[in-house]
């Protein structure tokens, strides 16, 4: 095996790194996902811990959300970052349970890296992983046990999104979570499966406590506007993501002033271009400026003379929300509009919250339904983080309009997949009865976790879970560390979102099982990128 890969080697150019065979390769990837799955699997579930990420540009997160930590902590291994492929796949298809998947997928891979030292052959194993799959996913589907009949049931929503957003917030999570549905509902356009998940947004206002966060109609700008207008009733909204200031060019340019007089002509000139520019806009019917950029006195001046209200946005991403929920263009020429340019809600005014000033535009319609949670607390790190978990809420919701099918959640629905896949095993007379078992006991993972994370006796626990769930449904009760009959505790785990938590899972595994050999070509030419140490290095 040496000799060829030494000769294989040879072959690519000098710098290029080659690995292969069981040792170097398979067990070698194996392991990489296994760190990343212990790293990331403390934090799941409401007694998840918390990870403290520094990341490239000195920003601190401290969060239990696994999206975040890995976004934040760049690995470079080809194979973790399979399982992190994976994860993001989840993220922009469901918006939650990424640390499922980590977790799931890591398990299985340490599950098949048992059958491999006892000799099976990994295409073996992706057989019996690939056919336990299908019976898995079949299984779950069987699993339902509640659907949400109306979508704008405040209470209905409430029970579905609240254990999405306590695995992060467990001191907060029904007051956050019933903010959370009534923003939704709020927004919800008379054709639901329209819902956009954009129309929810959050503003961060530092000082107060979490209990002082509420619900407002409208998009909020968190500052004041430019003038002296503060309130306005069904305005006509006109745009503009360049600096409105006309004598801010592009180029520079030299004018050669000779006398006294040829300075007041200018200075003349200079007013008269900006009140023309300012008249024209006012004369469209104009009656509130958005400014994307920079505003000149001058040009505030005649905003003020001619009576309109002037509001500054600095993020372009904002302005662009902005123009979708008041259905104007943002134009970039420093000139009047077209009608079919301009936007238009129910009222735009001020509104001091905390010791900061917001400017709210308001409007409630069918086409466009705004929402906005104003978060209060003491930190900015608090803030994010429940900013986060509203945003696993608020995906909870776009996931739900599609299909509203619920499965217990809390252990109980991995424990009845691991108890069914194992029967499913005893029939199989094959060699891949081995890897299907093995599949089936990778479930046991998630309920052993939230026992471990909660600081219980996990075998006294999953000995428990085991003979209860075999006749009734029982989940873990986290509050009182009991296992108590899922139809009480209303622990509810959106069956969608599992059901593509465990395929993105599997199919991570089964690709990184798959991986013989590892050809890693040299790095291109161009500035030295600081030095890492290489991913296969030991310590």
């Amino acid at each position: 095996m040496l000799s060829t890969a030494a000769g294989f080697q040879s072959m690519l150019k000098e710098g290029a790194r080659h690995y292969q065979g069981l040792e170097e390769a398979i067990l070698k990837n194996i392991q990489a996902c296994k760190e990343i799955s212990n790293m990331t699997k403390t934090s799941l579930g409401p007694n998840g811990m918390k990870k403290m990420v520094v990341n490239h540009i000195d920003k601190i997160f401290v969060t239990s959300d696994a999206a975040t930590i890995l976004k934040e902590m760049e690995i470079q291994h080809p194979a973790a970052k399979m399982i992190l492929m994976a994860a993001k796949m989840q993220e922009t298809e469901q918006g939650d349970a990424t640390n499922f998947v980590i977790t799931l997928a890591g398990e299985l891979l340490q599950q098949a890296e048992s059958l491999i030292k006892l000799g099976l052959h990994p295409s073996q194993i992706v057989v019996g992983y690939e056919t336990a799959l299908k019976k898995a996913l079949d299984l779950l589907e069987e699993q339902k046990v509640w659907e949400i009949n109306d979508v704008a049931d405040e209470q209905q929503v409430f029970q579905a999104i609240r254990t999405s957003m306590s695995s992060k917030l467990s001191d907060y999570s029904n007051l956050i979570a019933g903010l959370v549905a009534k923003a939704c509902i709020r927004c919800l356009p008379r054709e639901k499966s329209n819902f956009d998940s954009e129309y929810v947004r959050v503003t961060k206002i530092l000082g107060g406590s979490v209990l002082d966060s509420h619900v407002l109609s409208g998009l909020i700008v968190t500052r004041n506007v430019e003038g002296q207008i503060n309130r306005l009733e069904n305005p006509k909204i006109c745009v503009f993501n360049a600096p409105l200031d006309p004598q801010s060019q592009e180029t520079k340019g030299t004018v050669l002033i000779k006398n006294a007089t040829e300075l007041m002509n200018y200075t003349k000139s200079e007013e008269e271009l900006a009140e023309k520019i300012v008249k024209s806009i006012a004369d469209a019917g104009v009656n509130l400026i958005v400014a994307g950029g920079s505003i000149s006195e001058l040009v505030l001046h005649f905003v003020e003379k001619y009576k309109m209200m002037i509001v500054k946005v600095q993020s372009k991403f904002e302005l662009k929300r902005l123009c979708k929920a008041v259905g104007a263009s943002a134009l970039s020429r420093l000139s009047a509009p077209m009608p079919d340019e301009l936007g238009t809600c129910d009222r735009v005014h001020v509104q001091e919250i905390g010791s900061q000033k917001v400017t709210i535009f308001e409007k409630q319609s069918d086409t466009c339904k705004l929402a906005t949670i104003v978060l209060r607390g003491a930190t900015q790190n608090l803030l994010d983080d429940i900013e986060r978990a509203i945003d696993d809420g608020v995906n909870c919701y776009r996931s739900l309009i599609k299909d509203s099918r619920f499965v217990y959640g809390g252990g109980a629905t991995e424990i009845k997949l691991a108890q069914q896949l194992e029967l499913e095993a005893n029939k199989i007379k094959t060699i891949d009865q081995y890897a299907y078992r093995q599949y089936a006991q990778a479930f046991e993972i998630i309920p052993r976790i939230l026992i471990d994370n909660a600081g219980l006796a996990q075998n006294e626990m999953m000995a428990q879970l085991h003979k209860l769930n075999s006749e009734k449904p029982h989940s873990l009760n986290i509050s009182n560390g009991t296992l108590t009959p899922s139809n009480e505790l209303k622990v509810l785990d959106h069956l969608k979102t599992k059901w593509w938590a465990i395929k993105l899972a599997t199919d991570a595994a089964i690709t990184i099982l798959r991986v013989d050999q590892i050809i890693i070509a040299k790095p291109a030419g161009g500035p030295k990128m600081p030095d890492r140490g290489h991913w296969d290095d030991q310590d």
